[in-house]
């Protein structure tokens, strides 16, 4: 599989902070190579760099990125999560798996430019509901589940799932 990027378009650092960071762990984990931030937030930086660390992966994160551009610039797919698009199932068979995708979440109301520079205009359910559950759901369907529970290089500590209580585990360094 190759690469999948998110660009978060809308990003209120006051008001999505949560939300923003919350989309950047739900990709991370579940297979996103990293996202784009269209407005510039050193502490999420700060906060997803340090899961990155602690956790390890390779995942990215730039803040303060012109969405125009990057989009413009793409060389793969551009996929826009929308509750106005194609349903997940019907679309999934058309979105290429061997070439890179941009999943486009957007935090307000997303410019008509993404919809008409989206390869693939993707909906997750037709009711309101949250862009992070909306991203997590299309990522383990093109991802069929692989990402969930890989183990990623590096990093400091490792979670191991058991039955009942915490199980951590520390790395060496």
């Amino acid at each position: 599989m190759s690469d999948i990027w998110i660009m978060r378009i809308g990003h209120r650092p006051e008001r999505d902070k949560r939300v923003t960071t919350h989309v950047a762990l739900s990709s991370r984990a579940l297979g996103a190579r990293g996202i784009y931030v269209d407005t510039e937030d050193p502490k999420l930086e700060e906060n997803i760099r340090s899961v990155v660390e602690r956790f390890g992966g390779d995942y990215t994160i730039k803040t303060g990125i012109t969405w125009k551009q990057v989009i413009k610039d793409f060389k793969g797919k551009v996929v826009h999560l929308t509750m106005y698009g194609e349903r997940v199932d019907e679309a999934l068979p058309h979105i290429p798996k061997d070439e890179d995708i941009m999943i486009i979440v957007g935090a307000e109301k997303v410019p008509i430019e993404v919809y008409e520079r989206a390869d693939f205009n993707v909906s997750v359910g037709n009711q309101p509901h949250s862009e992070i559950a909306a991203l997590a759901i299309f990522l383990d369907r093109f991802t069929e589940g692989k990402a969930l529970y890989s183990d990623r290089d590096g990093g400091e500590i490792r979670v191991i799932p058991t039955v009942r209580g915490k199980r951590v585990v520390e790395l060496s360094k």
